[in-house]
């Protein structure tokens, strides 16, 4: 058993206004996503199944053609493939959840998130 402490991960600053840290499994990514008020994570798509779980904060989802204003406490589930993108209504904090691993992010090749 492993045990991770986020508040001992350093935080990788991909943009002024967005920040992230991560650790990956045999079979997942886990990721803590730190946005400051107004930050937005441009429209994008991935292999990966995901699950947002907002901590702290209020953003704005739009998956596909649907959007979402979410909170403290709620989770949006996003099927694989399909476009999405995030703004940040409040500062806010967000734990995402990604099967399989994150490659692209394990690879560093995640430019949408660092323009």
């Amino acid at each position: 058993m492993e045990v991770h402490r986020w508040h001992e991960e350093p935080v990788e600053q991909l943009n002024p206004s967005i920040g992230r840290q991560m650790l990956h499994t045999d079979r997942m990514t886990v990721a803590r996503i730190h946005l400051a008020a107004g930050a937005v994570v441009p429209r994008h798509q991935h292999e990966n199944e995901q699950v947002a779980n907002v901590v702290s904060g209020r953003l704005r989802f739009i998956v596909d053609d649907d959007q979402v204003v979410v909170g403290v406490g709620d989770s949006v589930t996003i099927p694989p493939n399909v476009p999405h993108e995030v703004e940040a209504l409040e500062g806010s904090m967000v734990i995402d959840v990604f099967a399989p691993v994150r490659e692209d992010w394990v690879r560093g090749d995640d430019v949408y998130l660092r323009g």
